[in-house]
């Protein structure tokens, strides 16, 4: 075993001999045999171990194991008890995410302290096939399906060669001590499922499956680094970010005749799931306005794109400016001036300025949002007109109108803020005094 350890290392390159490596050993079977055959190749090693504080005794005795083991093979320890429950509360988070948040990132701070520069986790052939299935079940991309990468970062995988027999046998030839985590018999989460109920049936079917499951994955990972390489110029050529935005082109999106797969490989990352995202591809040919929602992200189908933003956070609605008010940073910054028009004044064109004849104005003004029913004498036009109709007319997203401010003077519109200014309050040749209004984003 020990040589396939070797050839496997050599054949990802995940690191060379000078390499200082941070082991995750938990005390168990996996990470023990890790240990020990990091040991028996020469290599510059650490033990890191994470004492999580649930399973009270048991845990301690974890700990207790590791330290001997350190001192056995005489490496450094870093230890660290956390209090998982806590935290898993704190950041409403099951205790299974708790605690593989916390792991990660005392990893990432012991190697970075300690001048590590891989980490190893113990993950073998099993927990990766089991890996395929938990996605699976989950839904999941072409990625999902490759299993566990053996390289992400340096967080490295060294162990993914060997079966759990495999390392079973090594154990026992070896006489290597660990302890067994009495929650792997359990059935409370879905990968200990797969292994104590799953297994057994797929074993009776098909005795070889894990061993032809592991070649698969080996095959669809390499399958995946062509897809993601296709993925990433098609994500060139139909999506682009603007002013926080994610805009998706409709039209190309369908071009590419895999809809589903790549609005999932586009937006799986903003927290839609496979099922929101399936209804998302059923929408494309329907009116604009539908809008889906993932915890995190609102995702509007408007009529050429489909626009993503985070979720705003509620805000206050309605803000005031009074006459002498300078400036106001809420809820978009704007300086205010007062200016005398005489022979100097330039009557400037800019839509982020708006120049209003100060006179006409009754203070306070209003900072708003658009309402339906909203009118407006649009610049330059004689007549009226209701402010729906100027967002469609100026092909306004749902995002875009959401987003949009309106600046009123008692019941009339004064400013589309950063778009058109209201006809009835414009400079003319009668005007004396000017009021300056200038976005400062």
């Amino acid at each position: 075993m020990l040589k396939a350890f070797r050839e496997y290392i050599k054949r990802q390159q995940f690191f060379d001999q000078d390499s200082r490596i941070l082991l995750t050993v938990s005390g168990g079977i996996d990470s023990v045999v890790m240990l020990d055959l990091f040991s028996k190749a020469g290599f510059e090693t650490g033990i890191a171990h994470c004492n999580f504080q649930l399973r009270g005794a048991e845990s301690d005795g974890d700990e207790q194991l590791v330290r001997e083991l350190a001192a056995d093979y005489q490496v450094p320890v870093y230890v660290k008890r956390f209090e998982t429950l806590e935290y898993a509360s704190a950041y409403h988070l099951s205790t299974q995410m708790a605690a593989r948040e916390l792991r990660y990132q005392w990893f990432d701070e012991v190697a970075s302290e300690e001048d590590y520069t891989h980490i190893a986790t113990a993950h073998n052939q099993n927990d990766n096939v089991e890996t395929f299935f938990i996605n699976l079940f989950r839904g999941t991309g072409i990625r999902g399906l490759s299993g566990i990468s053996p390289v992400n970062g340096k967080l490295v995988r060294p162990m993914l060669f060997a079966t759990r027999e495999m390392i079973a046998d090594y154990c026992k030839q070896q006489n290597i001590v660990y302890r067994e985590d009495s929650s792997n018999l359990k059935t409370d989460y879905l990968r200990n499922k797969i292994r104590h109920v799953l297994r057994p049936v797929v074993d009776e079917i098909s005795p070889g499956f894990w061993k032809t499951a592991s070649a698969t994955l080996d095959r669809l990972a390499e399958t995946d680094i062509l897809f993601s390489e296709r993925i990433e110029q098609l994500s060139k050529e139909i999506v682009h970010f603007s002013e926080g935005k994610v805009y998706i082109d409709i039209e190309k999106l369908k071009e590419t005749n895999a809809i589903n797969t790549c609005l999932f490989e586009f937006i799986n990352e903003f927290g839609f799931s496979s099922l929101k995202i399936r209804d998302i591809a059923e929408s494309l040919d329907g009116p604009s306005g539908r809008t889906f929602l993932s915890t995190t992200h609102e995702l509007v189908k408007d009529r050429q794109f489909l626009i993503i933003r985070v979720i705003p956070v509620p805000e206050k609605q309605r803000f005031y400016i009074e006459a002498d008010q300078q400036f106001t940073d809420e809820p978009i910054p704007m300086e205010l001036e007062i200016i005398q028009k005489d022979e100097s004044f330039i009557l400037e064109k800019d839509r982020e300025i708006a120049l209003l004849d100060y006179d006409l104005i009754d203070f306070p003004l209003l900072l708003r949002k658009w309402q339906a029913g909203d009118y407006f004498k649009p610049l330059g036009m004689r007549g009226l007109k209701k402010l729906s109709d100027y967002f469609v007319d100026n092909k306004f997203s749902l995002v875009d109108k959401q987003e949009t401010w309106i600046l009123a003077s008692g019941d009339k519109i004064v400013w589309i803020v950063g778009h058109r200014l209201d006809d009835r309050f414009k400079v003319t040749d009668e005007t004396r005094n000017v009021l300056r209004i200038s976005l400062k984003y």
